[in-house]
């Protein structure tokens, strides 16, 4: 065998390998690689500083049992280790009196993106974003289960192997990771898709325009607002400058958004329009996490916001109500809806559906 024919075989078995490494998900042509949406204020402290499970769930009238969520299990899909998610999570359900959520009592679990105990390295950065997403899916439903989904690096790749693991294993599912559109993103979309299961995906901190996976139609796209307090009482709700929003550029909207009578007033004739719902997101009225992995060389309280923040608490309320949240149910007549008609994104709050706020936030 000549040199050059060597070195042909060579590169085709390379190939054909790297094709089929992800077992039955093959690498596309161009790796995409995601990010956490995550807003954090500057500085760590000893004691909360951002808003408390009891003020959002007064806020949004949420349920206050500590039962809520019973019967359920949420999962939670990010890139990276977070070696102390267990141990800060009681730390905040200490803080707040929830109850234990821990792998001993069968309430807590952390795998890797397959599934096993041998987890990735170790992430500050994500670290945060998993506490923040472990610690408030818990506080709206504390009688749910949490599994931690943690995928190898923070490659599409690797994320969609985490999902797959857990839309099997939970029946709610959010994602608080995503990256610039690209013309191939639908491909991925059947990643979204498993019987019984909710899927739930932040909209993004940069307004328009949209990130996928919010775009998949497949997901319950969760933008963001602030909340605005005078003397310590609830005022108002906007729209969040950052709320991640807007027309997807190559999905199309499912029937149920197509054919909600306020979709046309957004003009995404007839493309996927994000974001669907909204919650608290906005960092100047950020929530309370408590995270010792070091971030930015601290640890102990944050106030933390964005997007990563609104949709692990979509899905936990739910998971409290204990139904399939999907396209259907969002664009139906089944949830109360606060509507918030001021702010903007680079596109407007507006009466109704809009892409900074989408219908709006769950009440009740």
């Amino acid at each position: 065998m000549t040199k050059r024919l060597m070195v042909l075989v060579a590169a085709i078995v390379v190939l054909a390998a790297i094709t089929t490494s992800a077992g039955a998900m093959a690498l596309s042509p161009t790796e995409h690689y995601a990010n956490h949406p995550l807003r954090v204020r500057p500085g760590a402290s000893t004691s909360p500083t951002g808003l408390s499970p009891a003020t959002i769930k007064s806020v949004y009238n949420f349920p206050t049992s500590l039962t809520a969520g019973t019967g359920k299990t949420i999962a939670i899909v990010d890139a990276f280790d977070d070696p102390t998610a267990e141990s800060d999570l009681a730390v905040f359900s200490g803080q707040y009196g929830l109850p234990a959520c821990t792998t001993a009592n069968g309430c807590f679990s952390k795998v890797s993106q397959t599934g096993g105990s041998s987890y990735p390295r170790t992430n500050s950065g994500w670290a945060l974003e998993i506490s923040l997403d472990i610690q408030w899916a818990h506080a709206i439903a504390p009688g749910a289960k949490i599994l931690l989904v943690e995928a190898t690096t923070n490659s599409f790749t690797n994320l969609l192997i985490a999902e797959d693991y857990a839309k099997t294993h939970a029946q709610y599912v959010s994602n608080s990771w995503g990256a610039s559109e690209f013309s191939s993103e639908s491909s991925f979309d059947s990643h979204f898709t498993q019987a019984g299961v909710s899927f739930f995906a932040s909209s993004g901190d940069s307004g328009l325009p949209p990130i996928y996976p919010s775009a998949s139609p497949r997901v319950i796209s969760v933008g963001g607002t602030t909340l605005h307090f005078s003397g310590g009482a609830f005022t108002s709700e906007t729209g969040w400058s950052g709320s991640g929003g807007g027309c997807s550029a190559f999905e199309t909207a499912t029937s149920a958004q197509a054919g909600f009578s306020q979709y046309g007033q957004v003009n995404c004739a007839g493309k996927r329009a994000t974001p669907d719902v909204s919650l608290d997101a906005d960092p100047a009225s950020g929530v309370s996490v408590y995270d010792s992995t070091r971030y930015q060389g601290q640890k102990g309280w944050f106030t933390v916001g964005g997007t990563s923040a609104s949709s692990p608490m979509w899905a936990a309320r739910s998971a409290v109500a204990g139904v399939i949240v999907d396209a259907s149910y969002v664009y139906g007549n089944n949830i109360t809806f606060r509507d918030i008609t001021a702010g903007n994104n680079g596109a407007p709050c507006l009466v109704g559906y809009d892409l900074v706020t989408g219908r709006g936030s769950w009440t009740g």
